[in-house]
């Protein structure tokens, strides 16, 4: 095959199974170019949205060294940080080639993009996913996934149908000890699971920052997309690059605060050592103190209950002991729980190429070429992020919703007889004109 057609075939092979995506897709790797030495345009050819923090310094320097992909472009709406990003893509490769966009739809115009990297702040994530996938485009997408309930269902369903392939980025799962724990869990060396805590931060609020002198090169309304106008703030779009992750993450208008930041982290582990990958609970409990930032608890329809509380990280709770999970920490009671292997019969949940952030990327391109589904698939990224916002729900809206106690149907996507906490899983506010979810 010619290097040209290589991504046209692609988009047609893609294209042509997306009716059909129940079906087990498959590309040969020689399809794309397994060789190290290939020419760029045998390449997958990526394209990345949102130079900050975690892309300037992590995404792209794996992307940039990894065999199997080519950097094409960049997008960013702060142009310091465009510029920075296409110099580091040029810089690797020893060319000018690599193309810079402020309009991310731009990028995925191109028919010779594969796939996109997304990591912009959490308010613009459902329309570059929705975007994205209706453009064939394989998608890695940062946690959590959405910055609402609704927005969570929307891209699990049009990603779905689009057939393309997508990995959330809860790089956890990719973690040697976290699939660890959740398979001694999955194999009942703790027994039968009572309760899990998972201690994370807390919602978010609104925002309020003070407004600034505008930062020069920032095209802020872009920057805002669907979220209400306001004045500048550096506190949510900090001056060109920066080594810190910004404090946007506070504010609904733009993220979930604590709960879906390292929610989306930790509540996922639960949800895989639970075995609830492809449902959630079904009921949220407030907790006594109606002003509280942390208690709210998720049960599930076994009984399990998930508590937001108690040691930073991840504790399984069983009849026959307890397990607790961090990033390079793992213990049980009794100790020698975590001492015990996993014998070939029983349970082995997914496993990466190799642990941690590049294991889970090289997962991701590795998955391009096979058409498998990725270790944290779109339905995965969107049920862990799904409980983040139900807990947030109810911290947020307790008071308004007069009840200590919501039921959630998993399945249907929706709170039972409570039409006000429906209402809660979207914004309050429409958004902006220009800025609307393109729904297929």
């Amino acid at each position: 095959m010619k290097p040209s057609s290589v991504a046209i075939s692609r988009r047609r092979f893609v294209q042509g199974t997306a009716a059909s995506v129940a079906l087990p897709l498959f590309l040969p790797r020689h399809v794309l170019g397994d060789d190290h030495n290939a020419s760029a345009n045998e390449k997958i050819r990526l394209g990345a949205m949102g130079i900050g923090k975690m892309m300037y310094g992590s995404h792209l320097p794996h992307f940039l060294r990894t065999a199997e992909v080519q950097v094409v472009a960049v997008c960013e709406v702060d142009t310091t940080r465009r510029e920075a990003g296409k110099k580091r893509v040029d810089d690797t490769y020893g060319n000018t080639s690599c193309a810079a966009y402020v309009d991310y739809r731009e990028m995925l115009d191109r028919d010779d993009i594969d796939g996109v990297v997304i990591a912009t702040p959490d308010h613009w994530h459902a329309g570059m996913i929705l975007d994205a996938s209706a453009a064939g485009k394989d998608i890695y997408c940062e946690k959590p996934l959405t910055n609402t309930l609704r927005e969570a269902k929307l891209v699990m369903d049009a990603v779905k149908k689009s057939g393309v392939i997508f990995q959330t980025g809860s790089q956890q799962r990719s973690d040697n000890n976290f699939r660890y724990a959740c398979e001694l869990v999955r194999n009942g060396r703790l027994g039968e699971i009572k309760q899990v805590m998972v201690n994370v931060g807390g919602p978010p609020r609104p925002c309020n920052l003070p407004g600034e002198d505008m930062e020069p090169g920032l095209d802020w309304d872009r920057w805002l997309g669907p979220a209400p106008m306001r004045e500048y703030s550096s506190v949510l779009s900090p001056r060109g690059i920066h080594n810190h992750f910004p404090s946007w993450r506070n504010f609904m208008e733009y993220g979930g605060g604590g709960m879906t930041d390292w929610g989306a982290h930790h509540f996922d582990i639960a949800q895989w050592g639970l075995g609830m990958d492809e449902s959630g609970p079904v009921e949220i409990v407030g907790p006594e103190n109606p002003k509280a930032t942390n208690g709210v608890k998720f049960v599930y329809a076994n009984g399990v209950e998930m508590i937001h509380g108690g040691r930073s990280g991840v504790t399984f709770i069983g009849t026959e002991g307890e397990l607790f999970v961090n990033r390079g920490q793992l213990e049980s009671t009794p100790e020698d729980i975590i001492k015990q292997p996993i014998d070939d019969d029983q349970i082995h949940l997914y496993r990466s190429p190799r642990g941690g952030h590049g294991g889970h990327c090289q997962d991701w391109v590795d998955c391009m070429i096979s058409r498998q589904q990725p270790n944290c698939p779109i339905e995965v990224g969107a049920r862990t992020v799904a409980v983040c916002h139900l807990g947030n729900i109810m911290y947020l809206h307790r008071e308004e919703l007069g009840d200590a106690s919501l039921k959630w149907d998993p399945a249907k996507w929706e709170f039972v007889g409570n039409d006000a906490a429906n209402r809660w899983q979207d914004y309050p506010y429409a958004r902006r004109e220009g800025y609307e979810l393109s729904i297929g």
